[in-house]
């Protein structure tokens, strides 16, 4: 016979934070439209509440492929969210997870108690449910500080790249106006983990440089502790 416990318990649930790219290479999040209460009709995090046979990573990827079609994404737990007034259907604490995907790679599609899904720019976002503001903010404020210290970003380029498109990344996810662009290149390069792999084609203006992460090279660098040259690299003051 179980053991059962007298007192309450409080539910779990995952949010996911997941970050994109739109053409102009700015960051966007994507959100799904609630179809059931509470908050019906009212944008959030994909999410859900966790089976008692699956791990809590487990349930982030799937609640996260039910309800937008995106799976076999890498995620990364962000924090847990416990305040006792956070959820109108009682004593709910969520377990955050954050991933960064290129869009192209996967395409969306609203499923399961998901009325719509679709990409937000961070600066143009609707009224969130729960404590899913919140929630953003945290995931943006690590996103931040990683891509200080860690090449994350190409995560959320294409395959091949130029360094415009790098800087305008980096400038969207720090928040910043504009770079210096002969700093920010030496910077980068200096690195010595991009392969130039030819130039654009089909560019009404002069075709620049087109780029790829050398993510071996990336990783060797970190097992043989070159972090101050890493860092050195992407830390741009703010």
């Amino acid at each position: 016979m179980p053991y059962t416990y007298d007192y309450p318990r409080p539910a779990l649930t995952v949010d996911c934070v997941v970050f994109g790219l739109d053409d102009q290479q700015r960051l966007q999040v994507l959100l799904i439209q609630r179809d059931n209460d509470p908050f019906q009709g009212q944008w959030a995090l994909p999410g859900g509440f966790v089976d008692m046979d699956e791990t809590i990573e487990q349930a982030a990827l799937r609640e996260l492929e039910e309800e937008t079609g995106v799976k076999d994404l890498f995620v990364e737990q962000l924090y847990t969210f416990g305040n006792p007034g956070r959820d109108p259907r009682g004593r709910v604490v969520s377990v955050a997870y954050f991933a960064l995907v290129n869009r192209s790679r996967h395409p969306v599609k609203a499923a399961s108690d998901a009325r719509k899904v679709e990409w937000f720019a961070l600066n143009q976002l609707p009224q969130l449910a729960f404590d899913h503001d919140e929630i953003l903010q945290v995931a943006r404020a690590r996103l931040r500080a990683k891509v200080r210290y860690q090449p994350i970003g190409f995560e959320l380029l294409p395959e091949h790249f130029t360094l415009s498109q790098l800087q305008q990344l980096y400038e969207s996810v720090l928040g910043l106006e504009e770079l210096n662009k002969r700093n920010f290149r030496t910077r980068i390069l200096k690195m010595d983990i991009l392969e130039e792999v030819g130039k654009q084609e089909g560019v009404a203006h002069r075709p620049a440089k087109l780029y790829r992460f050398n993510k071996e090279k990336y990783d060797r660098l970190a097992r043989e502790k070159h972090e101050d040259l890493l860092r050195r690299g992407v830390d741009f003051e703010i």
